[in-house]
């Protein structure tokens, strides 16, 4: 029998054909190269075969998406809907908050519709610097509760605002 030389590189089976991979064993073999190799059963001479791949090059730059610019009527109305959902939720932990639940939620209100008057653009634009500032401004106006309105605030938006993006832009006529 002949015998023939062992392999340098990590070696599976798919389909009949060994195929080897620089990914899977260190070798000098640059990645480039895609080493198929046939070993013989029954026939009388072994197949060998070496392809070089190419390396894969883009045909076109990607094209960046753009997010659409914010829409006034939509952040007035969210940031009402946002204050009565959070005034709703905070109400539940007056004791927390005091006489200082409408100050809160009137600093989250304020930030918040700055962000969606500024910053939103629909879905997958919901940054978290809002919120944060929202927890910094409370703290420094020394208000109670500033992690749990900032916290409450975040989730809410979470839940609804690009929920919300997508029936108003659904109802707007293009």
């Amino acid at each position: 029998m002949q015998s023939y030389p062992r392999p340098s590189m990590a070696l599976y089976r798919s389909c009949g054909v060994l195929i080897s991979s620089p990914a899977l064993a260190p070798s000098k073999t640059p990645i480039s190269t895609i080493h198929l190799q046939r070993f013989p059963t029954i026939s009388s001479k072994p197949i060998f075969k070496n392809i070089t791949a190419k390396p894969l090059r883009a045909t076109k730059t990607p094209q960046k998406y753009a997010y659409p610019d914010p829409i006034p009527q939509f952040a007035e109305s969210e940031t009402q809907k946002f204050r009565a959902e959070l005034s709703r939720k905070l109400l539940k932990d007056k004791e927390t908050f005091g006489d200082d639940l409408h100050s809160v939620i009137d600093v989250c209100s304020q930030i918040f519709s700055e962000f969606l008057l500024k910053e939103y653009g629909g879905p997958g634009t919901l940054l978290v610097e809002p919120f944060t500032d929202m927890l910094v401004a409370l703290k420094e106006k020394e208000l109670p509760g500033a992690p749990l309105a900032a916290r409450a605030s975040l989730l809410w938006a979470q839940s609804y605002l690009d929920q919300d993006w997508e029936i108003w832009n659904s109802k707007s006529p293009n």
